[in-house]
């Protein structure tokens, strides 16, 4: 199995958050390979300097020392994501939806507005 988790659950999952549920706990401690996209550190870094989060320095770091690997955006994930249906307009979980579906990856996210796209989707909630 081949998750790519959204930038919330990467944070949850470094922080030890109680919000990140078991379901999903067990899928990343039993998956094969474990993504984060490489927009998940500007995201975060962006709702750190508006103040709406707080997180660590050095979060590429940081995930990476958790055993996540990086994914990098290829000009496919570029061309795909203004392509898909506007069920989400945050061009951050677009972004994560068309790597996802080109790299055959399963999703970990809390937003159910995910699940409308054709993506496998694992909820991240307890």
């Amino acid at each position: 199995m081949n998750l790519l988790l959204d930038s919330h659950v990467a944070l949850w999952w470094v922080a030890g958050d109680p919000s990140l549920g078991p379901a999903a706990v067990e899928a990343i401690e039993q998956a094969d390979h474990v993504a984060v996209s490489v927009v998940t550190p500007w995201e975060l870094g962006i709702k750190r300097s508006a103040g709406k989060i707080e997180c660590p320095d050095g979060l590429t770091e940081v995930f990476q020392q958790s055993g996540f690997v990086m994914l990098p955006v290829s000009a496919e994930h570029a061309e795909r994501a203004p392509s898909l249906p506007l069920h989400h307009r945050d061009p951050f979980d677009r972004m994560l939806v068309a790597q996802a579906g080109l790299e055959a990856m399963q999703i970990v996210t809390a937003d159910p507005m995910l699940s409308r796209y054709e993506i496998d989707v694992i909820s991240a909630r307890r």
